[in-house]
């Protein structure tokens, strides 16, 4: 009798198991696109859709050119998210571009409701995160790597090498909330 129980109980687990992919996930979109209405005074869990929207609203070149690194931190993030890149808005992604000094650094920092992900273009950066056990991650990456923040996580990225980096990282969120790190 005893050994049924473990039997039940065991595909019990398996279909459990096999079910949980099948639960996960964002939920759908209610519209296909739902740019911007960065004018409107109506702010409602994000920005309301626009009604003429253009090819122009899902471009942005924000990240084409350095920022100004001369600042205490030595780093400067330039932000494309739904603030001034309209068309990301209820998308569920925005991205960066993080220019540094020599010994330049991101400081530690946590995005409460977003994973993100960093691609190194140029240059050498110790990058890291601490976990809610206090466990350190930290690794060196280079041009051409990717390091992955999760999300809600204390995290960091600082200059190692001996020219200045560029880094793009990307965001699960339209809109990044950054809270500086206690």
């Amino acid at each position: 009798m005893a050994r049924a129980h473990l039997y039940i109980a065991a595909a019990c687990a398996v279909v459990l198991a096999l079910a949980a992919p099948s639960l996960a996930g964002d939920p759908d979109m209610l519209q296909d696109i739902c740019v911007a209405d960065l004018m409107s005074p109506i702010k409602l869990n994000g920005f309301p859709c626009k009604a003429n929207v253009s090819a122009n609203d899902f471009f942005s070149d924000r990240l084409r050119n350095p920022g100004n690194t001369n600042n205490p931190n030595g780093a400067v993030v330039t932000a494309a998210n739904v603030e001034n890149f309209a068309g990301v808005n209820t998308l569920g992604v925005s991205m960066a571009r993080i220019d540094y000094a020599p010994g330049g650094l991101n400081p530690p920092h946590t995005h409460p409701r977003a994973t993100e992900i960093i691609f190194v273009l140029e240059g050498v950066l110790e990058v890291g995160f601490i976990t809610t056990a206090d466990k350190l991650f930290s690794r060196i990456i280079t041009k051409g790597d990717v390091f992955v923040f999760p999300r809600g996580l204390v995290h960091f990225q600082q200059n190692r090498g001996h020219g200045p980096p560029l880094s793009l990282p990307a965001s699960t969120a339209s809109f990044r909330v950054r809270r500086p790190s206690p």
